[in-house]
Formats: structure tokens, sequence, C-alpha cells
């Protein structure tokens, strides 16, 4: 299964660990067809989800101009609550997927977005604040963390030292659930030099040990208020950067420490702000 290829089947994507997030998701579609448009809009309407523009979402088919340029697509999204959708396309499946198990988060980046594209109207730079929000909708992950030492290590960019030294303290205190379809569309086959922007969220064990649709919840409302805020478009540093392979269980590679001293793959680098 790739990119390329609109084969599905929901057994191979209950099994890869970057799906975990959206297992619920996958359980409510079909187990034997590519999901249609109409299958998504019911899961939309039984849980009310609503656009930035406090429209109803619905998911609909391209329009020869609706979304044919960025500052169109984020404004139709918002006035008419329509989101363009292909057929068979997985990074339109994957942003849908995205919308369903995070609504209140893919609301308040819409929203935002529709905000700088009515101020900066003419201006002919995207500007900071947009490039932040692309990043997190194409690439964004939100990594859930019950203990702040570990926080810390992604932070300050010590590969080993959290994924190695600190495995087992992971797999107990951390969760990594992916919110960028782009992330979700590569991870149908993962390589080497795949990077989320992470937003870490402190939390409790208790909510740490929640099924994947509870945690959804609470990282969706700490993500919403967290991109509600203008210090977080405020410049593209504020996230952390965080290659996927690193993680526990992503790849049989990592289960050899020598893995983690290429310098090429988990390098050092400045520290982000990004605790919420």
């Amino acid at each position: 299964m790739s990119a390329g290829d609109p084969r599905w089947d929901p057994e191979l994507l209950r099994a890869l660990p970057p799906f975990a997030a959206v297992r619920p998701l996958i359980d409510l579609l079909s187990q034997t067809d590519f999901p249609t448009i109409d299958a998504l809009n019911w899961i939309a309407a039984e849980r009310g989800i609503a656009t930035g523009g406090g429209r109803a979402l619905r998911f609909v088919a391209p329009r020869e101009k609706a979304g044919s340029v960025e500052s169109s697509y984020e404004e139709h999204v918002f006035e008419t609550g329509e989101v363009p959708t292909r057929e068979s396309s997985w990074h339109d499946l994957f942003n849908a997927l995205a919308w369903l198990a995070y609504p209140r988060t893919k609301a308040v980046l819409n929203r935002r977005h529709y905000e700088e594209l009515r101020k900066r109207r003419g201006e002919p730079l995207r500007g900071t604040a947009r490039d932040v929000l692309t990043l997190f909708d194409e690439g964004g992950m939100l990594v859930a963390c019950a203990e702040p030492a570990l926080a810390a290590l992604v932070r300050d960019f010590r590969w080993k030292a959290l994924f190695w030294e600190r495995r087992g303290d992971i797999v107990k205190r951390m969760r990594f659930h992916v919110f960028g379809h782009a992330i979700l569309e590569n991870a149908l086959a993962l390589f080497r030099g795949v990077t989320a922007k992470a937003l870490i969220v402190d939390v409790t064990d208790d909510v740490i040990a929640q099924p994947a649709d509870a945690l959804n919840a609470v990282l969706d409302a700490r993500a919403a208020d967290y991109f509600s805020l203008p210090d977080s478009l405020a410049s593209t540093r504020t996230l952390a950067p965080l290659p996927v392979l690193g993680i526990p269980g992503w790849t049989p590679d990592n289960e050899d420490p020598a893995y983690y001293d290429d310098v090429d793959h988990f390098r050092p680098g400045r520290r982000p702000e990004s605790t919420r």
C-alpha cells in the first residue's frame, strides 16, 4: 500500500502505529472499499462538526474553482462548510479523518487562516502565521506526555536519551498521535527523514491510559486552545521537530541503539517552545 495505490486495507492500517489515533474512525468505515464521501459525511453529521466559520462540515467533490488555490480553499471552507475531497485520494481522506478526529483544532486552524487572509489581503507573502498553520495542518503531531523530563528531551533534541535510554518510560508515559494528513500519507510507506512538527501536551498518567478516541478529545481541546492564542503563530520554531521513525515500535530498525547514532537523521538543533 502506498500513496499512489488506492487499495483499501483497513486491517493493515490498524496494524501500523502511525494510525493509532484514527483507528476508531477506521472501524466506522467500510471494511472492503475505499471510504466514500457519503460515509465521511455521515460521521461528520453524527458528530455535529462545524468549520471555522460555524458552518456544518461537508465533504464535497471538488469543483472547478473551489479550492483551486490555497487562499480560496480556506475561505471556501470557512464560508460554506464545504471541504473539497477527491474520491480515492489518500491525501484527502486523511485530511477528512483529521477533521473527524480533531474537529475543534481543525476549525481553529481554518478560522485563523481565514483571519490572516483577510488581514493580509493583497500582500505578496503568506506571512509567518500562515506558515505555522500550514506546517501543523500538514505535518503536525500531538504528543501527550505525563513526565516533564521526557518532554524536555524532545525540546532539547536528545533523541537517543529519549527514544533509547528512556524507551520503557515512553511506552508508559507518552503517546504520539498524528494530526497532519501529509504525515499519515507518508506513513503508508514511511521513510527516513520524515519529521513531524510536534505540539507537546502535558497530561496526567490517567489521561495517557485512556483509549485513543478519548485521548483524541483531550488533545483536540488543548490544541484548539493553544492555536487560539495569538503567540502560537509568532514563529515556526514554536513547534518541536520530531523524527517519527525514532518512536519505539514505528520501525524494526530502531530496536538497535546504534540506529540513533545517525546524526543526519537524528539531528541536534535549537530548542523550541512547544509545551501546552
